[in-house]
């Protein structure tokens, strides 16, 4: 996950974060729930608002929130 990579990094590229916002919308529906996680959290730990990407995150969050592992779901938590 890139976005996972440059967060852990420390790495807050606003066009980087700006183009896999909007890579990561239109694909949010493939995601499974690690990359739900991941996804929240390295846009959350940048600090890198993308209204649109974190609807769609927590549209499929809700749907898939069962198969969620008690770490994805803490890290999900808490980037919202």
């Amino acid at each position: 996950n890139t976005a996972w990579a440059f967060a852990k990094a420390g790495h807050a590229s606003p066009a980087l974060f700006d183009a896999l916002a909007a890579a990561s919308t239109a694909r949010v529906g493939d995601f499974k729930p690690q990359n739900l996680a991941n996804t929240a959290w390295a846009f959350a730990t940048v600090g890198h608002a993308s209204p649109a990407l974190f609807d769609a995150l927590a549209a499929a969050s809700t749907t898939l929130v069962g198969d969620f592992k008690p770490q994805e779901l803490a890290n999900t938590a808490w980037a919202f």
